[in-house]
């Protein structure tokens, strides 16, 4: 089963390789770089964009963003990277890269239920090194890091309580997260993962300090203003691309449905944030 999110007629993961342990691992690769790749120019449906982790640590993504793929290798949402050509949001890729032989990286996801979420979390860094490697090598990509005092988001519990469940999940997928617009949606996560979700729809860093431990089940549904991202997660839209009007136009916002529906508020304050700066970036080499 392809962990993807799904919105009125966009597909797409992109930021839930920041936000969420939701993709499908299998066996995992100790390198930190791929063996092969390939990439092309995307000629796909722009309406569709998805990108899935692979067993044994490959990694396919179909009409990706450079900006989308940054978002993955540095852990980072598309507001924290600076000096960005307008290239790497409009141009579009189709990526199939394999780790070292001997690995079992396959074109089927195998099953994540039974990982732990440190297991998770080590095969996501694991990627994140090797797309690194990927994009400097094929993009010619240099960056740097830079702390900025900035406005931030903390997530804490409302005055009236938190209204988000525990997970009863014993069995089936955990840490998982899917998005559309509009919604987010969680089965068995951490709540920074949904405060990483938030970000991205919202603009800013959303820290978790609600002091809730455990993991969660919840939906969350609001009506997008027209300040918010448009496309699943906060992903920007190719060129030319709209979505449709949101079903209920007089529906909640996201801050209100926050508090209404889990429980939970955002508060305005300002922190220091990570920015990746680029350095030097080119359109990747022919394979």
């Amino acid at each position: 089963m392809e962990d993807t999110l799904q919105g009125s007629r966009y597909l797409a993961i992109a930021s839930l390789f920041v936000c969420t342990s939701g993709w499908i691992f299998g066996q995992t690769s100790s390198s930190s770089a791929f063996e092969v790749a390939s990439i092309k120019s995307s000629s796909g449906d722009p309406h569709q964009v998805a990108v899935q982790m692979l067993p044994g640590g490959g990694l396919r993504a179909n009409g990706a963003s450079l900006q989308m793929l940054l978002t993955m290798a540095y852990d980072v949402r598309e507001f924290q990277i600076s000096r960005v050509p307008s290239w790497i949001t409009s141009e579009r890729y189709d990526i199939m890269a394999r780790p070292e032989r001997g690995n079992n990286a396959g074109d089927t996801p195998g099953e994540m239920s039974k990982t732990s979420p440190e297991e998770r979390r080590t095969a996501q860094e694991q990627m994140r090194q090797r797309l690194q490697a990927l994009l400097a090598d094929r993009f010619q990509l240099k960056i740097h890091r830079e702390t900025k005092e900035q406005p931030i988001y903390a997530m804490v519990v409302a005055k009236s309580g938190p209204k988000i469940q525990p997970s009863e999940a014993k069995e089936g997928p955990r840490g998982m997260m899917r998005a559309g617009r509009g919604q987010l949606m969680g089965q068995a996560v951490e709540l920074r993962m949904l405060a990483g979700a938030l970000a991205s729809q919202v603009g800013r860093p959303v820290l978790d300090q609600t002091n809730l431990q455990g993991l969660f089940d919840f939906k969350l549904e609001w009506t997008p203003d027209p300040g918010q991202p448009a496309g699943a997660l906060g992903v920007a839209l190719p060129p030319g691309v709209e979505l449709p009007p949101p079903e209920d136009p007089n529906g909640p916002s996201i801050f209100s449905a926050l508090q209404d529906q889990l429980g939970l508020r955002l508060d305005s304050q300002k922190g220091p944030v990570e920015m990746i700066v680029i350095d030097r970036v080119e359109k990747p080499s022919e394979n």
